[in-house]
């Protein structure tokens, strides 16, 4: 308990200093502790309290405060303060209780090694350097980067380096060549830790150069890939609030400085993997700099930038306050007040920065979860997805329902409590009621029948009726073609027969023809046989339409006198009269298809409008490849797929081809549409196809 009378000593280490003044305007101060190298926060009240310690009791310090200055403050301050001043071990501790206490607080906060890993195996800080004595000697020279004249020289810079590269805008764009040699990639593997040394460098010039300290520089272990780190921690000491905002965005400033120099590299280097660097130092860097240091959502520089802007320390635990007591008052309506008084625009600002932090950290920390899960080896990865999700997505969720349920005792039916009844009856309802009846799938709409003419063998075009989206009747003659080896090769038969056949016939006249017995007879009907073949393979030259169709594409080197190899392809004819639709589907919503489902195809060229159809057939054995490549990813379509090495486009999961036909209307364009099937199907819950799909994904990943 604390003595209401008399006032324990504070540290003597501790140190005070003047901080920004408040959003209100009232003054502020920062208290330090100089061996746990952490600051606080004081407001006016608490500082002026402070100042009067010294008179040793409660009473006098607040008779003080409220005769000395325009405050009104009561014992009940005086004495929250001095537990403030306890719980986080400012005062000093004279008796054996006080120094156990601490003990005991300090073995408290040191957690086993189980929860240690847990909450540090993506995030380990190494201390590396103590740069302070560095700093100080190369302050000259770093101070000529904080000159007047040292920023006309980069202005200058700037507009001269942009001016010289308008002239070689499309060189620039193309500096990536460079890469492809081994020396190229180890110098632009030296370049991106030299530009995160800048960016380091950056803050602690500048912090040293407003009378910070620098403890240590070093690098942080982040999902184990290495990231420089520098303590600025002392920054809080600074009452100017442009010298913290100068030193949050020394960094950012510094790598960009950076860029402009390497951009003056790639002017005046020659081709080369240095110039490829340079390139890397002059766009790349500086840019995943910003995408990554700007972003206020984590504790990085853009984070310190917007708090000190905004005049909000600790930004994200004050937001996080606000972001849960508005989410309770939304669904509760408990009536509780805001964690801390403030404006309306500010408690707005906060409740939306807190829920933009909380889906961006979901986001974040699910693309963690996968990148874990794949880091390292399969058993070691599920074990470390499971913790990732466990700890930092469904605990703060446990932990948030369980001050909900400690609350309950103060819930009553109001406007907030239905809404949130409501809505938890409808999410149920969506999850749980089957109303998923339709299911959409990548598609073609194509003739119903379509064929590829191609020469039978090498030939010659003697003549050509044909004409492209030119209507044909079936067996209209298109194309004339002459084979001399093939009629070689018939004359040559043509003869062997004849002669054959005169064998036979004097065979009875002739001892010699008469010893050879049957054989005569069985070479002529050989013959016989191979001539009738090569007649009918010599009526192929007449290339004829398979059916009634268009010439909907011709082979444009198609003239009299030209050369075709075999089955090189002449005509495509297509039977436009009819339309059929093939849809790929995955293996889970086969079985909700039927033969006879009724169904839609919307062509993504919406000029050409709906085709309704039927189900007709429904394939068993999936599609390895995809015949129709404008549906695949690899070409922009929808269908996830990879190209091997023989340059085949598979599908990356197993589909199944799903023909609808019986299309209204009948015509078909003649080009083939991608578009979207949308096909009735057995009805199914939302739930249920989340179950199904995560079993599918765990049974798929626990096979080892």
């Amino acid at each position: 308990m604390v003595d209401a009378l008399s006032l324990p000593p504070l540290r003597q280490e501790l140190g005070l200093f003047p901080a920004p003044p408040e959003e209100s305007g009232t003054p502020a101060w920062t208290l330090h502790d100089p061996p746990a190298n952490k600051f606080y926060l004081l407001g006016w009240p608490a500082f002026e309290i402070l100042s009067r310690w010294s008179l040793g009791t409660v009473k006098s310090v607040v008779e003080a405060v409220n005769g000395e200055t325009t405050l009104h403050v009561v014992e009940q301050d005086v004495i929250d303060l001095v537990i403030f001043l306890q719980q986080n071990f400012l005062l000093q501790t004279a008796s054996a209780s006080g120094t156990e206490r601490i003990i005991a607080a300090h073995t408290a906060s040191r957690p086993g090694w189980a929860k240690w890993l847990l909450n540090n195996y993506l995030f380990i800080r190494i201390p590396v350097l103590q740069p302070d004595r560095f700093l100080t000697k190369t302050a000259g020279v770093a101070g000529l980067f904080f000159s007047r004249p040292f920023y006309a020289l980069v202005v200058l810079a700037m507009l001269s380096g942009f001016y010289l590269l308008s002239h070689q805008w499309e060189l620039f764009l193309h500096s990536f060549a460079a890469y492809r040699s081994l020396e190229g990639l180890l110098i632009v593997g030296c370049a991106i830790p030299l530009a995160k040394v800048v960016h380091e460098f950056g803050h602690a010039y500048t912090a040293h150069r407003y009378g910070c300290r620098i403890p240590s520089m070093g690098f942080a272990l982040v999902v184990m890939t290495p990231m420089l780190y520098t303590d600025t921690n002392e920054a809080w000491k600074l009452t100017s609030r442009t010298q913290r905002l100068a030193i949050g965005a020394a960094g950012v400033i510094a790598e960009l400085l950076l860029a402009l120099l390497a951009l003056w590299a790639w002017l005046l280097l020659p081709e080369g993997p240095l110039r490829a660097a340079a390139f890397i130092l002059a766009t790349t860097t500086w840019l995943m700099t910003i995408a990554l240091n700007a972003s206020p959502f984590m504790r990085f520089d853009g984070y310190f930038i917007l708090s000190d802007f905004l005049r909000v320390p600790n930004l994200h635990q004050r937001s996080f306050a606000f972001g849960r007591w508005w989410l309770r008052e939304w669904l509760f309506g408990l009536g509780a007040p805001a964690p801390e008084p403030a404006s309306l625009r500010l408690k707005l600002f906060l409740v939306l920065f807190a829920l933009t932090v909380w889906i961006y950290r979901f986001v974040v920390f699910l693309g963690i979860a996968g990148l874990v899960y794949h880091y390292f080896f399969k058993a070691l990865g599920i074990f470390l997805f499971a913790v990732e999700i466990g700890w930092f997505i469904i605990h703060p969720l446990y932990k948030e329902m369980a001050q909900w349920w400690k609350t309950r005792d103060k819930l009553g039916i109001n406007m907030n409590t239905f809404r949130s009844m409501l809505l938890l009856i409808g999410l149920i309802v969506c999850l749980v009621v089957p109303t998923r009846g339709r299911l959409s799938a990548p598609a073609a709409l194509s003739a119903a029948g379509e064929q590829v003419v191609s020469a039978p063998f090498s030939s010659l075009v003697l003549s050509e009726s044909a004409v492209e989206m030119k209507a044909v009747r079936a067996g209209e003659t298109l194309l004339q073609l002459r084979s001399p080896d093939m009629e070689q090769q018939t004359r040559q038969v043509t003869t062997a027969t004849a002669v054959s056949r005169w064998q036979t016939d004097q065979q009875t006249f002739d001892e010699k023809l008469l010893s050879q017995g049957g054989v005569i007879q069985r070479r002529f009907e050989a013959g016989t046989t191979e001539l009738s073949g090569l007649s009918d393979v010599m009526g192929q030259l007449m290339v004829r339409a398979p059916f009634d169709g268009i010439i909907v594409a011709r082979n444009d080197e198609l003239a009299p006198g030209v050369w075709l190899p075999r089955k090189e392809p002449l005509y495509v004819i297509a039977d436009t009269s009819k339309s059929r639709v093939d849809a790929y589907v995955n293996e889970r919503d086969l079985e909700r298809i039927r033969v006879g489902a009724r169904a839609s195809f919307i062509p993504d060229a919406l000029e050409f409008g709906v085709y309704t159809c039927q189900v007709a057939v429904i394939d068993r054995v999936n599609s390895t490849t995809i015949d129709e490549l404008f549906l695949a990813s690899t070409y922009g379509g929808a269908i996830a797929s990879r190209t091997d090495a023989q340059g085949t486009v598979l599908a990356d999961s197993p589909i199944f081809r799903v023909r609808m036909e019986g299309c209204s209307p009948a015509g078909v364009p003649i080009v083939k549409l991608r578009g979207v099937a949308h096909i009735e199907a057995d009805k199914r819950s939302m739930l249920l196809e989340l179950l199904r799909n995560a079993s599918a994904v765990v049974i798929r990943e626990i096979g080892f």
